[in-house]
């Protein structure tokens, strides 16, 4: 077991530091060279990371299995984050609101009994003895315009009353779920928060049993596993900095092929086994790559974690698509609505690639990724 391990190690970390070099290389030919030197030792590492999987002690499959969990946990706790900002914004909005309706309110209702005292004061009088109080017929009906202008003032006055009174009874009861809403999800974050913490109780004390070998190749993939829960929280961000032009996205939830020709040369798993998450198209670089759906642009950039120069879409049916190894060619930005079909970009051989060909991925919330493959990643052919 050990003597297998450190190579694969080796060659792991070799691969993750190679695409630090492919990150700054210094033009498109020499990334392409440094792609090709690597490509044979790439190939060397899918079969045998299988093998490695195959061999790993118990224990390991414990932490992998743990780190899934505590992925999938941070993003729930990340999302509830998010619905907690969302909720106390409309709570502070609906204040004042309130706050507003009743300073009117108050104003409305000392008008109203200033115009009571006055009617008071004015003793028996009527309206009908304003308007016979003038001596000619046109000072009468003079007369008769005042007053229906003042009973129409009271009867928009009381009405504006009825109005503001109705505007704070459903501003305290929107206050009131609301607030009643931020207790539950700080009460689900909490317990999130605690199974999070025991699950890395849990893997902490599995990993001090591992071998020095497995602690190696358990660090390495820890490694590729932040990478992509930083991406995960930098699209995030993305999303809800978009998320009007998102709801307003049409769209049935089915996609289209996001290359019109090359055939599928993996799919949801390799063929040694190991778990791949997307499928895989086998195509010339500088192909052109297609929306597969109506979306919103999160990304159109180099990409870590092994994707390289990649776009990501999101859906307005919670998909989320990834098109990965990207020439570096973009026909796209990020913010901008694309439709379905839309030129976005040309395929290429970038990042953690064994040959050219477009790494199309489909995700659905919370769009973790996980190295063990229990995450959010769906097979395309499902929605197509």
């Amino acid at each position: 077991m050990k003597k297998k391990i450190i190579p694969i190690i080796m060659l792991i970390v070799f691969i993750l530091s190679s695409n630090i070099v492919i990150t700054f290389a210094a033009s498109k030919s020499e990334l392409q060279d440094q792609q090709e030197a690597n490509d044979q030792k790439i190939k060397e590492m899918e079969n045998e990371v299988g093998e490695v999987k195959e061999e790993m002690s118990s224990t390991m499959e414990q932490i992998q299995e743990l780190n899934s969990k505590i992925s999938s946990y941070q993003a729930e706790i990340t999302e509830l984050d998010s619905e907690l900002a969302e909720l106390e914004d409309s709570i502070a909005e609906t204040e004042s609101k309130l706050e507003e309706a009743e300073e009117n309110y108050k104003e409305q209702e000392e008008a109203l009994q200033a115009r009571i005292v006055a009617q008071y004061e004015a003793g028996e009088t009527t309206y009908l003895d304003v308007i016979l109080g003038g001596g000619s017929l046109l000072e009468m009906i003079s007369n008769w315009q005042i007053v229906s202008d003042i009973a129409e003032m009271d009867n928009q006055l009381l009405e504006q009353i009825e109005k503001n009174k109705n505007e704070i009874e459903e501003a305290k009861s929107t206050l009131e779920t609301s607030k009643e809403q931020v207790e539950t999800l700080k009460s689900n974050k909490e317990t999130k928060a605690k199974t999070l913490q025991e699950s890395q109780s849990a893997k902490e004390q599995y990993v001090s049993e591992l071998s020095e070998d497995e602690k190696a190749l358990n660090d390495e993939i820890e490694k590729l596993e932040a990478e992509n829960d930083q991406i995960t929280s930098e699209l995030k961000a993305m999303e809800d900095k978009y998320k009007d032009d998102i709801a307003d996205l049409g769209g049935t939830g089915t996609l289209q092929r996001p290359v019109k020709s090359g055939p599928i040369t993996a799919t949801m798993y390799y063929s040694s086994g190991v778990y791949h998450g997307a499928l895989d198209y086998g195509v010339p670089v500088g192909t052109n790559v297609y929306a597969a759906a109506e979306g919103v642009v999160l990304a159109a950039d180099w990409r870590s974690g092994g994707l390289g120069n990649c776009v990501v879409l999101q859906h307005a049916d919670g998909l989320r698509t990834y098109y990965g190894h990207g020439n570096g060619t973009f026909y796209v930005e990020p913010g901008q609505v694309v439709q379905k079909g839309q030129l976005i970009m040309l395929s290429g051989n970038t990042g953690n690639s064994s040959g050219p060909h477009l790494h199309f991925e489909v995700r659905v919330s919370p769009y973790n990724w996980s190295y063990g493959g229990n995450d959010s990643r769906r097979d395309p052919r499902n929605y197509m």
